[in-house]
């Protein structure tokens, strides 16, 4: 079954639920966003969190030395890295790095060649302009089919909701999903209704009409 990821958890009662409902890994910004967390904030998010839930840090052209403090500080397993950060530079992070490509056409897979073997992962979003992440759209699916060439596992997030999640999964067969406003009552704040129904709908991508 493929992974889920719940991202811009910014409070306790959100980290909670994701657990009970099985999801396997939370996700925390600390980049300049509506969802923006303290690292104390997550500190003390994470340390209330039962064991082999995945902590994941979401930066974007941050320091090294900052994203190294930030998780010893909080107690990150992985670092997902939004920016313009090079190839080397999530080099000296794995095999815990994860990049983000922001996608709107077939060119924008062409930067992913060059951070093979320096990436855990490819996770692939939908571009806007100025925007890094969390814009509640989706991109065409296809171009993630494509970017399954590359051998590398594919976790999809732009855009994804209860609504379009089971045909998401049924497309891509990615090897995680990453939610954040599609199951938002503002941001920052998870609808624990929403993301009961994203369960649901995940679970049901694998059963037979």
């Amino acid at each position: 079954m493929v992974k889920v990821k719940i991202c811009g958890i910014t409070n306790c009662e959100d980290a909670d639920l994701a657990v009970q409902l099985g999801v396997d890994a939370l996700g925390f910004v600390f980049a300049p966003s509506p969802r923006r967390v303290t690292p104390e904030k997550a500190r003390e998010i994470i340390t209330a969190l039962p064991p082999l839930v995945t902590t994941i840090g979401v930066f974007v052209d941050e320091d090294e030395k900052e994203v190294r403090r930030i998780a010893e500080y909080c107690g990150l397993h992985l670092f997902q890295f939004h920016g313009n950060e090079s190839p080397f530079f999530c080099g000296r992070f794995r095999p815990r790095a994860i990049k983000s490509f922001r996608l709107k056409d077939q060119s924008s897979l062409s930067a992913i060649p060059s951070y093979q073997g320096e990436i855990r992962a490819l996770h692939l979003d939908a571009f806007v302009e100025g925007i890094p992440g969390g814009t509640g759209r989706t991109f065409p699916w296809d171009l993630a089919l494509e970017g399954r060439a590359f051998n590398l596992p594919i976790i999809l997030s732009g855009g994804l909701r209860p609504s379009n999640i089971r045909q998401a999964i049924r497309d891509v067969n990615p090897y995680a999903v990453d939610v954040s406003s599609g199951i938002e009552v503002r941001p920052g704040e998870k609808d624990p209704g929403l993301m009961r129904q994203l369960v649901e709908m995940i679970k049901g991508a694998y059963l037979n009409d």
